[in-house]
């Protein structure tokens, strides 16, 4: 539909103008003929009348109805319980119903579509399926449906499953606006079985120490006899201990004692000797991962006074058992004279030259620092240590910041959660001024003013390999652990990772290694992407990129893969994908500068189990879904009858309409006909003689 902005009566002034125009120009006694003196003047008239026109700011309106179908979706749980657990027949008879179901809707109108747990992928047809997923999260399956198809068509979706949930919230505590045909596979009878359900351990043990694994059992369908649980590291028995399986209790607890020997990355396996008649052995093995180093590593605490940051830098830092804490206040607690692994010092430099020996202390030993600047910091003497960070501040002017983290920052890996924490802390006081990070500097933290994301550095790291530097930018860091505290339980685990993965980037790097190759994170799962980042230097220690590694990775069997990767500016890691649980230890070569050079380490990746802990299903979660959306609760051999049930519900296609408004002076045809319109005007004066 055509309108204009302005009145409509308008439009006759355009055309009169039009004629006039017209008019006036071709009354007069022309070279041509009669026939061409009108073509002349109407295409004039057009030309100019339509002008006019333009002026009234018209435009169209269309009109677009477009008709969705309802849909319906199959929310297929293909996690490995259930493909464990399920009677092969059963599950074949499921899979064959859902196909005919989405056949059968198909032919009545419906659109159908199929999800499963596993994220990113969307089997195009129900027997294509893989019952693989290594974790059951319904309630997250549930509501990415919910998500995905808000604001349209959805008529209601069937959800296959065992009713086994092992990750996020019980989908039973959310809401949701559709109707859940439930569809119960697995099995619900009581089975004879022996599990492994939980191994309690401290993840740092320290060498010559003695250090418990405690295992907890539950079994059913025993009321008497005893049950053989074995410790063992590279399938050597250690110890074994012996349960009794009565029938008063369903749990045991048993407690192995290990003497921690060998630093490094261990793996110890708790196994259950399987018993006559059980139902399956696949729940009966658990591992414990954890490391074992020399000695704690002594961190000095020194401050120029006492502040609240002092004791949310202690409090963090205890929270790992591999760290020993001196804390030094000048004037008030003596300097122990000992070899420290790193320093934290906060507002040191500070005016005035207070808590000068202990940075001649720490410059003299080129103990690795972390510098805390504040108010009372004395920049000038900060800017002398070669930190990789110049500040030159603008009087005492400050900023009110958050931290955000740098997404090129490949060595801190901070999941979701603690990204969305930081986003929740109050901001804190940093210096306003110039902040220059110098070349082999890198940031890990910038700043955030408000909602806006900065460029302006919060954490950097830098100095040199022989003594590592790093420097935070505000003395306001107590605030995010007290705000994060007080949100999450008194668990403030954000904050204490910054600081903990600070220092251990800080000591990791206290040498003159020119080729760093390392695990992006402490320990993975069977189910994370593994990734490694490396740093390469040049003779005189300058970061060097472009450089051609080799890395060769060795399981527990000897099973050597090898991977061949260039390290980039923009710290991009090396993925290796997914990887079997186990210890692996990992071998790094390069040629930097005509020189080969070497690294080496230890990978950690934890098998997960979750799909085996339960192999009894839960009938009564999917009834309780179907019941509270409207729906029932269906077998495998009942899909006829579920296909009634949905077309019963009677869903009705969903009309949209969509107005769009356009104005005529942009459409581009305009122009080419209003030029070809002028350009035939011209054209014909021009051959019949006119000017």
């Amino acid at each position: 539909m055509l309108s204009t902005a302005a009145s409509p009566w308008l439009i006759l002034l355009c055309l009169a103008v039009g004629a006039g125009y017209a008019a006036l120009l071709y009354s007069a006694k022309a070279p041509w003929s009669k026939p061409v003196n009108y073509a002349l003047a109407a295409l004039r008239f057009v030309v100019v009348s339509f002008l006019c026109f333009l002026l009234l700011s018209p435009f169209v309106k269309t009109t677009t109805t477009t008709k969705e179908q309802p849909t319906i979706v199959l929310a297929v749980d293909n996690s490995q319980s259930v493909g464990l657990f399920t009677p092969p027949p059963v599950l074949s008879q499921t899979t064959a119903g859902l196909t005919q179901l989405a056949a059968s809707l198909r032919a009545k109108g419906f659109q159908v579509e199929t999800r499963t747990l596993s994220p990113g992928t969307r089997p195009a047809r129900p027997d294509s399926l893989r019952f693989q997923a290594a974790s059951s999260d319904l309630d997250g399956l549930l509501s990415g449906i919910g998500e995905s198809y808000d604001g349209r068509n959805l008529a209601g979706v069937v959800l296959v499953s065992d009713g086994i949930v092992n990750q996020g919230r019980s989908p039973v505590y959310s809401e949701f606006s559709f109707p859940i045909y439930s569809v119960a596979v697995g099995d619900t009878l009581p089975k004879k079985d022996v599990r492994l359900a939980q191994l309690t351990y401290n993840r740092v043990a320290f060498s010559g120490n003695r250090f418990p694994i405690e295992a907890e059992i539950d079994y059913s369908g025993f009321s008497s006899g005893e049950a053989s649980v074995q410790l063992r590291e590279n399938g050597r028995v250690l110890e074994t201990r012996r349960v009794p399986l009565t029938g008063s209790r369903r749990s045991q607890k048993t407690t192995f004692l290990l003497t921690a020997n060998t630093p490094g990355k261990h793996r110890y396996e708790v196994v259950v000797q399987p018993l006559a008649g059980e139902f399956t052995t696949l729940n009966n093995n658990k591992s414990a991962y954890l490391e074992v180093v020399k000695g704690k590593l002594r961190v000095l605490l020194a401050g120029a006074a006492p502040h609240p940051d002092l004791k949310a830098l202690r409090a963090a830092i205890q929270q790992n058992d591999n760290f020993a804490l001196t804390t030094y206040l000048p004037g008030i607690t003596p300097l122990q004279a000992q070899d420290y692994d790193v320093a934290i010092l906060h507002q040191l430099p500070a005016r005035g030259g207070v808590g000068a020996e202990v940075l001649a202390a720490v410059q003299r030993r080129k103990v690795p620092t972390l510098y805390i600047v504040g108010a009372q910091s004395d920049f000038t003497a900060y800017n002398s240590f070669g930190t990789g960070l110049t500040i030159t501040p603008r009087g005492s002017q400050t900023d009110e910041v958050t931290p955000v983290l740098n997404p090129a920052f490949s060595r801190f890996t901070f999941e979701e959660e603690a990204l969305r924490r930081f986003g929740a802390y109050p901001p804190a006081a940093v210096p306003f001024g110039d902040l220059r990070v110098n070349s082999g500097a890198e940031v890990a933290l910038y700043q955030q003013v408000g909602r806006l994301k900065t460029q302006k550095p919060l954490l950097v790291l830098g100095g040199t390999p022989a003594q590592r530097q790093a420097t935070l930018l505000t003395d306001g860091s107590w605030q995010w652990r007290l705000q994060e505290a007080a949100d999450h339980t008194d668990r403030p685990e954000a904050y204490d990772r910054l600081i903990i993965r600070t220092l251990q980037l800080l000591t990791a790097n206290a040498n003159k290694k020119r080729l760093d190759v390392y695990p992006t994170q402490d320990a993975f799962s069977t189910a994370d992407d593994v990734t490694f980042g490396a740093e390469t230097y040049n003779a005189i220690f300058e970061r060097i990129y472009g450089q051609q590694i080799k890395l060769a990775l060795t399981d527990e069997r000897s099973r050597t893969r090898t991977f061949s990767f260039t390290n980039s500016e923009d710290g991009a890691p090396l993925h290796l994908g997914v990887l079997p649980g186990g210890l692996y230890r990992y071998v790094a070569t390069a040629t930097l500068g005509g020189q080969p050079q070497q690294d080496r380490g230890e990978l950690l990746v934890q098998e997960q189990q979750l799909e085996t802990l339960e192999a009894r299903a839960d009938h009564n979660l999917l009834y309780q879904l179907a019941n509270r959306s409207g729906a029932r609760l269906y077998y495998p051999g009942q899909f006829a009858q579920l296909t009634q049930d949905i077309e019963k519900a009677n869903a009705k296609p969903v009309l949209y309409t969509q107005e769009d408004l356009k104005d005529l002076i942009n459409l581009k045809w305009l122009f080419f006909l209003l030029l070809a319109l002028i350009t035939a005007e011209w054209a014909t004066r021009k051959y019949s003689g006119g000017i």
